[in-house]
């Protein structure tokens, strides 16, 4: 079909809510986010908390090290227990250490930043490996950051290997915000493709002038898990040279795909 996805995948099965868990992590999503610390009612206002529940979960937090508490201004953020954590996680990944020399190679062969990425289903893609470029001019993405599960050229590699329900898709798809977005319609023919030809190319519709290159990690689960994406300016990496750089990227994912396995 044309103006629709297909996936030969059931349903993810349903998981039971824990409030105080997902409340927990909502509260250290939002600190992540927020560029200055926060008081309680803030806080419980942009999560629709009551205070006094939002101040109970912030006490726990802070007794485990994960938020701090400004004891003049009673504001938090995140505390540097968090540090441990996210320094645990990239330690013990198999596919940041395996994927990293590759990372090198790509981006000292083809003069982009490369990056390894692990995917959360439909919600969201967080860097975990990096290899920047040694060009005057290169684009700053940083470990750690993370960004919609079906943004630009790996999102479309999501949609196309990932097995997500359709209806699902569409609607994460609607919430997304593009520099140059494209159609629904467009972006489902390009998703086929993406499927048949095993690599995706977004020429400037997340970003103008920016051109990212991705492919699947191979994997014998029905979830696409982890992704290699590559990032360039648009003049640099015209068709030719997206498409081998593309070509490489795919030997690299199949070499740390034996090797995960």
């Amino acid at each position: 079909m044309t103006n629709e996805l297909t996936t030969s995948a059931s349903a993810t099965p349903r998981v039971r809510a824990v409030p105080a868990v997902t409340r927990a992590l909502a509260i250290l999503r939002l600190l992540g986010r927020s560029r200055t610390p926060l008081g309680v009612k803030a806080i419980a206002r942009e999560l629709g908390l009551v205070p006094s529940t939002a101040l109970h979960i912030l006490r726990a937090l802070v007794a485990e090290g994960v938020v701090r508490v400004d004891a003049g201004t009673k504001q938090y953020s995140l505390g540097v227990g968090m540090l441990s954590l996210a320094r645990a996680v990239l330690e013990n990944s198999g596919f940041t250490s395996l994927v990293q020399p590759d990372l090198d190679l790509l981006s000292a062969r083809h003069g982009v930043t490369a990056i390894g990425l692990e995917l959360i289903g439909l919600e969201h893609m967080v860097v975990v490996a990096l290899s920047r470029s040694r060009t005057p001019i290169r684009l700053h993405v940083d470990v750690g950051s993370r960004f919609p599960a079906l943004i630009s050229a790996t999102g479309r590699c999501v949609a196309a290997f990932g097995a997500h329900p359709p209806a699902e898709v569409k609607k994460r798809f609607r919430l997304l915000q593009w520099q140059n977005a494209p159609a629904w319609e467009t972006w489902c023919k390009e998703v086929e493709v993406v499927r048949r030809q095993g690599y995706s190319i977004d020429r400037g519709n997340y970003i103008g002038g920016v051109t990212v290159v991705a492919v699947p990690v191979p994997t014998s689960r029905p979830t696409l898990s982890h992704s290699i994406a590559a990032v360039g300016l648009s003049d640099q990496l015209e068709r030719a040279a997206a498409v081998a750089l593309a070509r490489d990227m795919q030997k690299a994912a199949a070499t740390v795909a034996s090797q995960l396995s």
